[in-house]
């Protein structure tokens, strides 16, 4: 899995996706689904969501049972093993929820959903499910399932009810010998309790005797007959069993291309309702993608958070604007407003919809994303080098078609040199033309973004009065902290507010600044003059200080360095084509066609609709088809004369006869139905 997806948390919507998901397959495909980069690609897996949750909307939930086991199942039937009654049944339920799934399409052609037009490709095998129904029963086979077996088991019960016949006869008849008063079964003989001492005044065969030996069980000479023959019956039985199973094996491995399509289309289709379901569970929308660099929220959320709490969040970028930087107090909700842009940015990509009322976005060759302190003890890396690491990292991916977000930009060091960071990695992603957020508390950064054509600052509301975040992001102002005027609220005696505004916003004398670098022995001689008479958190828009700006316009070493960050090879983008008027589709009433994946040839016996769908007469039935999957073998020109009557190859023979009569004359109540 990507490092980004488990920063963005697309970790937890896969395993909520997957949740969604009945079949083996799915939840794989699930796991391995990443940001497609091909827009035609895209653009049919999102159409695939939209028409799952409309199906999922007009007919409820699919009836769908996962298959998973039935390819074994059909593999070892082709390699002449007989299959179980187990694996029968299975069998028998696989093709029971086809049938279900088949008819729920079905219902949901009449909504003009083109999902539904799957059904063409199911084939329940009803005569294999009932003749598996009728032949297996309550985990055996039925005894009507052969007139043969039917015979064999009465004559069995028949056989085994004169034994004991016969040995009841003889225990009334030497009651005085019987250590017990009824007959017993002793390794499939009918045996009666002789005691010991009369062995010899019972004809019979001792089978077994008691745990004290003073109990013989002996099956009667007037029963013992009968045993050979209910042997004999037994395996007769189970020999026509082992035919009536093989018999069904036989059926399975002739029809088991037909159930291997079942089950990769079922499998597919699980897939594609898991989106639909997905989406029903966050109130999704579908996204609108463009080709042009450009994202657009409004009314987004976090899919993670619930509906009914999560503040929604208005947000655009591009258009000109390719960075936003973000300001605000702490626990404003900077972080979870640049991961929802870039998790739904990513999920839309993954052709899944978005938590938004609206959204209209562009494809990313990547996600780039710099989260949390990266602190790492067995690297011994501090929280600083960790995102210094990963920054690194992202400069030598980020291209032009990049999604960038960075967290707490330049923090964790010295807060002028972290300021120097930021600024400088923040015009290094304006060179790359990538789109970036970042969210900072540095109040030269905001200066910075206020003063670049293409970055613009944005600030987290927070409501004063009660000292709560609101969540709302407002672009092109920028934030503030806030902390002196949460200080004050929370009790901070005035002197100490003096101090720390002298401290932070002070007027600062700059003699040495410019002839060397920003040090803690530089800090060290600038003194403050005046510290204002009522700190108020707006003074940190003008502290952007003499020595810093000239860093930042002197910053010529951390030029150098950027440009000596050795690029890595970035994934491309693959636009489709702008979109031409559509051509007539080629097929004509009469063509000879092949449908694929299949390969089954048919003859067009109506030609295309508005959506492209035209149906084909096959051997057994006509079926509706995209064109898409039809390829033309020979034209109807080559096939037959320019006159040539196409009902006969298409009516049937009544329609064709009333027909006729009706040419001639007027046939009074009757009607042509078209085969539908």
């Amino acid at each position: 899995m990507y490092q980004e997806e488990i920063i963005l948390e697309f970790d937890k919507i896969k395993k909520m996706w997957a949740e969604c998901a009945l079949t083996g397959y799915a939840k794989t495909v699930i796991q391995d689904t990443h940001p497609f980069l091909s827009e035609i690609e895209l653009d049919a897996k999102l159409n695939e969501t939209t028409q799952a949750r409309h199906m999922l909307e007009k007919c409820g939930t699919p009836p769908l049972s996962s298959p998973d086991g039935i390819r074994e199942i059909v593999r070892s039937a082709q390699t002449g093993q007989c299959l179980s009654i187990a694996e029968l049944e299975k069998t028998a339920q696989v093709l029971v929820s086809v049938k279900r799934l088949k008819d729920y399409l079905t219902r949901g052609k009449n909504y003009e959903i083109s999902l539904a037009y799957y059904e063409e490709n199911l084939e329940p095998l009803e005569h294999i499910k009932e003749q598996i129904h009728s032949q297996i029963w309550n985990d055996q086979v039925a005894d009507n399932a052969s007139e043969l077996l039917k015979k064999l088991r009465n004559e069995i019960i028949h056989t085994e009810t004169k034994m004991r016949d016969k040995a009841d006869a003889v225990l009334r008849s030497n009651k005085e010998c019987m250590s017990d008063s009824f007959s017993t079964i002793r390794n499939g003989h009918v045996c009666i309790p002789v005691k010991k001492e009369y062995k010899f005044r019972i004809s019979g065969t001792v089978i077994d005797k008691s745990a004290t030996g003073s109990t013989l069980f002996i099956e009667p000479s007037a029963s013992g007959k009968y045993y050979e023959e209910l042997q004999e019956l037994r395996i007769d039985e189970e020999n026509e069993v082992r035919r009536i199973l093989y018999t069904l094996t036989a059926l399975i491995a002739d029809h088991g291309e037909i159930i291997e399509q079942n089950t990769r289309f079922t499998e597919k289709l699980d897939f594609i309702f898991s989106k639909g379901k997905l989406s029903l569970g966050y109130d999704g929308t579908a996204p609108k993608l463009l080709q042009e660099r450009y994202i657009n929220f409004r009314n987004a959320r976090h899919p993670l958070m619930d509906k009914n709490t999560c503040v929604p969040l208005q947000f655009s970028i591009g258009n000109g604007i390719n960075g936003i930087v973000i300001t605000g107090p702490n626990t404003g909700g900077k972080t979870v407003a640049i991961k929802t842009v870039a998790l739904n940015c990513m999920m839309a990509q993954c052709g899944l919809h978005v938590a938004c009322e609206e959204a209209e976005l562009c494809m990313n060759s990547n996600f780039l994303c710099d989260i949390g302190d990266g602190q790492n003890l067995s690297e011994n890396l501090s929280t600083f080098s960790a995102h210094i690491t990963n920054i690194l990292d992202i400069l030598k991916r980020v291209n032009k078609d990049s999604l960038v977000i960075l967290d707490e930009l330049g923090s964790g060091t010295d807060p002028a040199e972290g300021m120097g960071i930021a600024i400088a990695i923040l015009e290094e992603l304006k060179k790359s033309g990538a789109l970036f957020l970042a969210t900072t508390h540095y109040p030269e950064v905001k200066s910075y973004a206020a003063q670049e054509d293409s970055i613009v600052n944005a600030r987290m509301t927070f409501d004063k009065e009660n000292l709560k975040p609101l969540y709302q992001m407002v672009i092109g102002e920028a934030g503030e902290s806030c902390a002196f005027y949460i200080a004050e609220r929370l009790g901070m005696p005035a002197s100490l507010l003096r101090r720390a505004a002298m401290e932070a916003y002070g007027k600062h004398s700059v003699t040495a600044a410019h002839e060397t670098p920003f040090t803690a022995e530089t800090h060290a001689t600038i003194t403050p003059t005046k510290a204002p008479e009522a700190p108020t958190a707006e003074d940190a828009n003008e502290t952007l200080t003499t020595e810093n700006a000239h860093e930042r316009s002197t910053s010529a070493d951390a030029n150098e360095t950027y440009e000596k960050i050795k690029k890595e090879a970035a994934p491309i983008i693959i636009h489709k084509k702008p979109q031409r008027p559509k051509a007539e589709i080629p097929f004509q009433r009469g063509d000879s066609v092949m449908i694929y994946p299949d390969k089954k040839i048919g003859i067009v016996c109506e030609t295309a609709n508005e959506k492209g769908i035209l149906r084909v007469q096959l051997p057994s039935k006509k079926i509706w088809i995209n064109h898409k999957r039809v390829k033309l073998l020979v034209a109807a020109e080559e096939l037959y004369p320019p006159d040539y009557d196409f009902s006969i190859i298409f009516d049937t023979v009544a329609n064709r006869k009333l027909r006729h009569q009706m040419d001639r004359r007027h046939v009074e109540g009757q009607a042509i139905v078209s085969e539908e």
